[in-house]
């Protein structure tokens, strides 16, 4: 569902298939639209002053990009299923809600899951990023401690931690 490891992501069979399928698509049809477009706008003349041809450029240069990150994600990628479990540990592929410093009333509910799964529903935090690390094992009222990015330690307590059904 999610990276785990340095050169491993975590996928669904859903997930992986649908970045499959704009792989496909970046590579076939919409590189041939844009350099159609590319073309048409060096037909236009002075390439120094040729807005058109300079926006192509660019969208190209944005299209290539993701290109690599989805040629480098799907290399790494083992699929498998999302997580079932409900015993309340907290791993990728899960919503997972915490109370900050021991405060319950200043909380926060988060999917614990790589960008590709990003929702508007939920917001998402990276299982390498400082917070996921550091409650990813941990189960539902335990407190697990996380290295801000000034150094300083930080607590939280592990509310909830359910599979997300997004």
């Amino acid at each position: 569902m999610t990276q785990t490891s340095e050169n491993v992501t975590w996928l669904t069979q859903e997930a992986y298939n649908k970045l499959r399928n704009e792989l496909e698509y970046l590579t076939g049809p919409a590189r041939s639209e844009i350099a159609a477009k590319i073309a048409a706008a060096r037909e236009e003349g002075d390439l120094r002053e040729n807005g058109g041809y300079h926006a192509a450029k660019e969208e190209q240069g944005k299209q290539e990009l993701r290109v690599r990150q989805l040629t480098q994600l799907l290399e790494n990628a083992q699929v498998g299923e999302a997580p079932t479990s409900t015993d309340g540990t907290v791993a990728p592929g899960m919503v997972v809600t915490i109370a900050f410093d021991g405060d319950e009333d200043d909380t926060l509910t988060f999917l614990l899951a790589s960008r590709e799964y990003a929702s508007a529903d939920v917001e998402t935090y990276s299982p390498q990023s400082p917070l996921g690390a550091g409650v990813i094992g941990h189960k539902v009222g335990e407190d697990a401690e996380y290295e801000l990015p000034n150094g300083r330690k930080a607590s939280v307590k592990i509310l909830s931690a359910e599979p997300y059904n997004g």
